[in-house]
């Protein structure tokens, strides 16, 4: 279970890295359009899992690539925007939150 700070900390790090994606990190998203669905930070604050919802799902593997590519870079955006409130800049993980193809396969499947 997280705790208060690990919450605040996660969403403080998802509206940001939402807001970079949108208007200075465009050149990350390999031409998808990305939305970040949940941000967990470990209980030390070191790491951050950061998971994305990626639309066209097709493009999740090249998108994914990317990110991990410039992942320092990011970090580095990131630590601009939050150093102020945090003491340290968690390190950074990408994953594909599939939720919504998940509950379109569910859907279909009832419809059937």
């Amino acid at each position: 279970m997280d705790s208060i700070r690990q919450n605040k900390v996660g969403r403080l790090i998802q509206r940001d890295l939402s807001e970079m994606f949108q208007k200075e990190c465009k050149e990350y998203t390999g031409g998808a359009m990305l939305s970040v669905t949940a941000v967990r930070v470990s209980a030390d604050m070191s790491y951050a899992r950061v998971y994305l919802s990626i639309f066209p799902s097709k493009l999740s593997g090249k998108v994914l690539e990317l990110l991990d590519e410039k992942n320092k870079n990011i970090r580095f955006i990131l630590g601009k925007k939050i150093g102020k409130q945090t003491r340290i800049i968690p390190e950074l993980r990408f994953f594909v939150d599939d939720s919504l193809d998940y509950i379109d396969k569910i859907d279909s499947l009832l419809k059937q």
